[in-house]
């Protein structure tokens, strides 16, 4: 790219930059302010509104929220479903995906409308109950997955993506003998790294932020994820209720516990992003194709 160098274009050049950077703070700021309000004592917290930088730090809001190894239980529940139902539910979407994208698939029209038909409208939350019920997964990892386990926009998003590699990619293949799902397996997904990437990480978090299908499916608290009990441990926090599986000598700072409550919950899966950033980028498909 070739720089700009007349008055005009510098000129432009610090605006631009003046305008993203008040756009960055301004989204940064709310963030610091929530990890900075969390290290802070509940004193301070009361009299300011606004905190950069503590005056006093204090863990008491972290000693409280990891005062029992229950919150460890939960954390390696949410891992363990956000890996799982992440990989299942990429598996069946591009699985899905793949075949929708092919157009000498019969019925594909019909089937993308029944999909796009989801996006409208759902069965409603009482129905759903019951045919998880009638599936047996009441009170199951698996009714945290299997439900949600294909969304239907990541599946558009997906197949619009598998649409555009050069179909004389598959033929290739084909010629060399390759079957739909070694081409699928061994050309499409290397491909579609970006798409797969970006799709993957929506998955992940909607998994991580699991809260209401636990709340619907889930009787025994041994079984919650993070999110249900970070949940309960601002209501104990807010002196509401009590349980035993807390510290009763430590005191529950209500709004630092919030905070503390927030990084916890958003730290794991941020710490994801940097791994995933370089996939975002597209050109894949550059060069695959010569001649």
């Amino acid at each position: 790219m070739v720089e700009d160098k007349t008055f005009g274009g510098r000129l432009f050049s610090i605006v631009n930059f003046t305008l993203l950077a008040v756009i960055a703070l301004v989204t940064v700021l709310p963030f610091l302010h929530v990890v900075a309000g969390s290290f802070t004592t509940s004193a301070e917290m009361a009299v300011k509104k606004f905190i950069l930088v503590p005056t006093v730090w204090s863990f008491d809001a972290y000693t409280f929220i990891f005062s029992t190894n229950t919150i460890f239980r939960a954390m390696a529940v949410s891992s363990g479903v956000t890996l799982f139902g992440t990989l299942f539910s990429m598996l069946t979407t591009a699985l899905m995906a793949y075949g929708l994208s092919r157009r000498d698939l019969d019925g594909r029209k019909a089937i993308m409308f029944l999909v796009v038909f989801t996006m409208l409208f759902s069965g409603g939350l009482i129905p759903t109950f019951l045919v998880v019920k009638e599936m047996g997964l009441i009170d199951s990892y698996a009714s945290l997955i299997i439900p949600s386990a294909i969304s239907a926009f990541n599946l558009i998003i997906l197949r619009n993506f598998f649409q555009n590699i050069p179909e004389g990619l598959e033929e290739s293949a084909k010629i060399d003998g390759c079957s739909d799902f070694g081409i699928l397996f061994r050309i499409v997904l290397p491909l579609s790294m970006p798409a797969i990437a970006t799709i993957s990480l929506f998955y992940a978090v909607t998994y991580w932020n699991t809260y209401l299908s636990a709340i619907l499916y889930l009787n025994d608290s041994a079984k919650w994820p993070i999110q249900v009990l970070l949940r309960q441990i601002v209501v104990l926090a807010s002196g509401l209720e009590y349980s035993s599986e807390l510290d009763a000598a430590v005191p529950p700072p209500d709004q630092t516990v919030k905070m503390a409550v927030i990084v916890v919950a958003t730290l794991p899966i941020l710490l994801v992003y940097p791994f995933l950033q370089k996939h975002f980028a597209k050109g894949a498909l550059i060069g695959s194709i010569k001649g």
